[in-house]
C-alpha cells in the first residue's frame, strides 16, 4: 500500500474478530495510521483487498456502522462540545439522546457548553472520541485515543473500550505506548510497514520468553533482523 508515492505497508494479511479490542502497536511512522485509514475507507488501497463488516472498505453502507477518531481532533472550534455533537449526530442520523450518552461516556459532561477552541488537548481528544461513539457503531477505530490524557482518564477510557467490546462492538486501537498493550485482547505489532507479530499479550510474552511487552517488542525486532 502506498501513500504520497511511497510504499508504506508491505503485504499485510490479518482478520479482526467482532467484539474484540485489537491493538495496533508500534513506533511512530510504522504504518499504523495508514492501515487504520485503509480500514475506515479514506485511504486509497493500491493492491489487495480490505473488507470491513462484510463490505469493501469505504462502501457507503459502512458510513453509519463505523466510528473513527483520528490523531487530529475533528471538532469545530467555534461550537460548544454539545453543539458539535448535535451537529455530528444529525449528520449520522443518530438519536438525539446519544449526545448526552457519549459526553458521559468520555467524561465531558461538565464541559458541554465549552467552545471547542477553548478545550485542552486531552479534552479535544475526548470530544473526537465522543463523535466516534455516536450512533452506536459496530466497529470503532481509534488512532492514539489516549495521547495527552492523565493516567486516571486513560484508565477510565480503557474500561469504556472493554465495556464496548463486551457489548459486541469491535475496536481497533493504535498506540505506541507499551503499557497500554496489556489491556488489549490481541496485539498486531508493526514496524516499518510490516507485521512482526499477531498474538495475545500472553502469547507474545511466551514466544519471546519475557514478562515485559517492551522487551518482547525489542526481541521481535532482533528476530526479524536475524532472519
Amino acid at each position: 500500500m502506498t501513500r504520497g508515492g511511497a510504499e508504506v505497508l508491505h503485504g499485510l494479511t490479518f482478520e479482526v474478530p467482532r467484539g474484540q479490542v485489537t491493538g495496533l502497536l508500534g513506533p511512530s511512522g510504522c504504518g499504523k495510521t495508514t492501515l487504520m485509514r485503509a480500514i475506515v475507507g479514506v485511504q486509497i488501497v493500491s493492491g489487495g483487498q480490505v473488507t470491513v463488516l462484510g463490505e469493501p472498505a469505504g462502501s457507503p453502507a459502512l458510513r453509519r456502522r463505523i466510528g473513527y477518531s483520528t490523531q487530529n481532533p475533528a471538532v469545530y472550534r467555534d461550537l460548544s462540545v454539545r453543539e458539535n455533537l448535535r451537529y455530528f449526530a444529525a449528520v449520522l442520523n443518530a438519536p438525539k439522546s446519544d449526545v448526552d450518552r457519549v459526553m458521559e461516556e468520555v467524561g465531558l459532561s461538565d464541559a458541554a457548553g465549552q467552545l471547542g477552541g477553548t478545550l485542552s488537548g486531552g479534552q479535544l481528544n475526548r470530544a473526537s472520541l465522543a463523535v466516534a461513539l455516536l450512533g452506536s457503531p459496530e466497529l470503532v477505530v481509534l488512532d492514539e485515543p489516549t495521547v495527552g490524557l492523565d493516567p486516571v482518564l486513560r484508565q477510565e477510557l480503557w474500561q469504556l473500550f472493554q465495556s464496548l467490546a463486551a457489548r459486541g462492538v469491535t475496536l481497533v486501537v493504535s498506540s505506541h505506548v507499551m503499557d497500554e498493550a496489556a489491556r488489549c485482547e490481541r496485539l498486531i505489532v508493526m514496524r516499518d510497514g510490516e507485521i512482526l507479530a499477531d498474538d495475545s499479550p500472553e502469547g507474545l510474552r511466551g514466544h519471546t520468553r519475557t514478562t515485559d511487552l517492551e522487551e518482547a517488542f525489542l526481541r521481535l525486532i532482533e528476530e526479524r533482523a536475524a532472519a
